[in-house]
């Protein structure tokens, strides 16, 4: 049987619109069509920064340390900090020191009373404006460790032009993309077909989501019980 021998199907942003538009049964029959269209997508890409982490989205961060400057803004396109540690170099090299950093929460920074003091730093807090701040704790000093690194997920670029150029998103989600669009479409414009829509949308989001997860060993250990009196 004879097969194609390529992998490189995806969709340009116009096919996802027809994409959308004929599950809802319609057709694009001008400009504000588009338009319309590639709005919903775009808040369908912010949405999805309100459903977990999203793998092919994850990167890694070098900031150099500034001795006694504890505040650090993260890249524009930052959506939220993972993990943090502190490292010796810039690189992996053979002598290269990394120590992870404890992530706390704004009312734990907020009670540690000496802020401003220096040395090696154990703690972070992170504040979620945008792009998002690290604080550091204790304010590094920058003598032994001299970046601070971190895994962040970073935004989905936008839908902008509408041929020639794709979507940010990998091909285990775009099925969940076109039934995302067809159900914000049918939002305002094929109302009768919104619940089969969101319910084809949630089950196509479900599934990627759970094939993007990480694949890890888990190790299970007893846990000894003493009841009260023992």
């Amino acid at each position: 049987m004879a097969t194609s021998g390529t992998t490189t199907f995806d969709l340009d942003i116009d096919e996802i619109i027809q994409e959308g538009y004929e599950r809802i049964g319609l057709n694009t029959n001008s400009g504000y069509d588009l338009k319309t269209a590639r709005r919903s997508l775009n808040i369908l890409f912010s949405e999805w920064g309100n459903r977990g982490v999203h793998l092919w989205k994850v990167a890694l961060k070098h900031q150099a340390l500034s001795s006694g400057t504890r505040e650090y803004t993260a890249d524009t396109d930052c959506s939220v900090i993972l993990e943090a540690y502190i490292s010796t170099t810039d690189s992996i090299t053979t002598s290269t020191q990394d120590v992870a950093l404890s992530k706390i929460s704004r009312s734990e920074y907020a009670s540690t009373p000496t802020k401003g003091s220096l040395g090696q730093p154990s703690q972070y807090y992170v504040s979620r404006v945008q792009p998002p701040v690290i604080t550091l704790f204790q304010t590094p000093d920058a003598s032994t460790y001299t970046y601070l690194k971190y895994y962040y997920v970073k935004k989905l670029q936008d839908a902008a032009a509408y041929s020639d150029q794709q979507a940010d998103v990998v091909y285990r989600f775009q099925p969940a993309m076109c039934a995302g669009l067809a159900y914000y479409l049918a939002q305002k414009k094929a109302p009768e077909r919104v619940e089969m829509l969101k319910i084809a949308y949630e089950d196509e989001l479900n599934r990627a989501l759970v094939e993007d997860g990480q694949r890890t060993s888990v190790f299970i250990a007893p846990r000894d019980y003493f009841p009260a009196g023992i």
